[in-house]
């Protein structure tokens, strides 16, 4: 086999990297000086210096390319989520509903554009449903898990998969931006708001 059939498949891989780390970078730079939403895809394969049909190949939208500039950030706060919910096992779910509903709203307030971006993406697709996003299925089984659980403390049968569908729109970026924006609340306000409306209070 010759040197350059052996190595071609590498060449390729590194040279599909090197592409995708031009069109982070270059998001990131029309993103910082434009806003997410108005920037186009053709704008970024121009600023990445790359063909229109090489951005396709590797995102079919700004959502894809939003997600993958955030993923890492996503990983981090499931993990937080994980390793708090496997250390406070005995505590009440009220409270370690609290606790996710803070850990995700920390996350949603240092990365609102990029996941307004995941989000608007997701809109477009009329089928897809949100829960079954790789954003929001985790943090929609958490919800159900613990609504759950206090359904057996309190010895009460309420639908706990339509209230963690609620929880879950409540902090999706339409109605989230609403509140901080047009209503003026904090994080910790909704947060508040948000533990008073969903978790019985008693």
């Amino acid at each position: 086999m010759s040197e350059k059939h052996r190595f071609s498949p590498r060449t390729e891989r590194r040279d599909a990297a090197e592409n995708r780390q031009r069109i982070l970078d270059a998001a990131v730079r029309l993103f910082e000086e434009n806003g997410v939403e108005p920037v186009s895809m053709n704008q970024i394969a121009a600023e990445a210096g790359i063909g229109p049909g090489t951005l396709y190949r590797r995102y079919r939208n700004k959502g894809e390319l939003c997600l993958d500039l955030i993923k890492d950030n996503v990983v981090y706060v499931f993990e937080e989520m994980e390793s708090y919910l496997e250390r406070n096992k005995t505590e009440p779910p009220h409270e370690r509903l609290k606790e996710i509903l803070s850990l995700f709203i920390l996350f949603r307030e240092s990365k609102a554009q990029l996941l307004k971006g995941v989000e608007d993406s997701m809109s477009a697709n009329r089928t897809a449903s949100p829960t079954n996003s790789p954003l929001y299925g985790e943090l929609h089984q958490h919800f159900l898990h613990l609504f759950e659980e206090m359904s057996r403390e309190d010895q009460v049968q309420p639908n706990s998969v339509f209230k963690a569908d609620m929880l879950l729109a409540a902090l999706r970026s339409d109605t989230y931006l609403f509140q901080r924006e047009a209503r003026g609340h904090s994080p910790e306000e909704i947060l508040e708001q948000l533990c008073l409306t969903f978790i019985p209070q008693g």
